[in-house]
C-alpha cells in the first residue's frame, strides 16, 4: 500500500469517527488517529460535551491514549490524522507530542464556517499579555523562582 493510501485510509478513519461520535453525542464533529510504522497507537474524538471537558478535543483525547499505549510522552515518528485542521490547543499539543506529521480534511476556515472559529484565539497568542482579552498578570515570587532553580539543579529530571 502506498504512502497516500495509507494517509487516505487514516484520515477516512478520523472522519468516521468525528461522523460516529458526533451523532452518539459525544462532542462535537471531530475525530482523529495516530499511527506509527503503520500501526495505529490510538483514536480519539470530541468528548467536550460528554465529558463537561474543553480540552477534550479529538487530537488531544488521541494523544493521551497513544502516550498511555506506549508509555512515553514523545509520539516521534507518528502522524496524527485529524477530521479537521487542528485548533491552536491541539496543535500545541501535537508539537509537544513531537509527533511527526499532521494530516487532516476539513480546513479552519470550513470549521468556522459551522460555529467553531478559532481565529480569536489565533490573533490573541502573538499579542503581549497584558494586552489580551483574558487579563494576564505577571506576579513575580521568590518561591516560584526557587522552584524553577531547583528543577534546574535537579540530577535526576526527566527533560521533555
Amino acid at each position: 500500500m502506498s504512502h497516500r493510501e495509507d494517509d487516505d485510509r487514516h484520515l477516512a478513519r478520523a472522519v468516521a469517527l468525528s461522523r460516529e461520535h458526533m451523532e452518539n453525542g459525544a462532542g462535537g464533529p471531530f475525530g482523529a488517529v495516530i499511527v506509527r510504522d503503520g500501526v495505529v497507537l490510538a483514536e480519539g474524538w470530541n468528548e467536550v460535551t460528554s465529558t463537561n471537558d474543553p480540552t477534550a478535543h479529538a487530537e488531544v483525547v488521541a494523544i493521551r491514549r497513544a502516550c498511555r499505549e506506549v508509555s512515553e510522552f514523545s509520539l516521534k515518528g507518528a502522524t496524527l490524522y485529524a477530521s479537521c485542521e487542528p485548533c491552536p490547543m491541539c496543535l500545541a499539543s501535537a508539537y509537544w507530542a513531537r509527533v511527526s506529521r499532521v494530516v487532516y480534511a476539513n480546513t479552519r476556515d470550513e470549521a468556522a464556517a459551522i460555529g467553531f472559529d478559532d481565529s480569536f484565539i489565533y490573533d490573541e497568542i502573538p499579542l503581549p499579555p497584558e494586552r489580551r482579552s483574558l487579563p494576564c498578570e505577571h506576579s513575580p515570587r521568590e518561591d516560584a523562582k526557587a522552584v524553577f532553580e531547583a528543577w534546574l539543579n535537579k540530577a535526576d529530571k526527566i527533560r521533555y
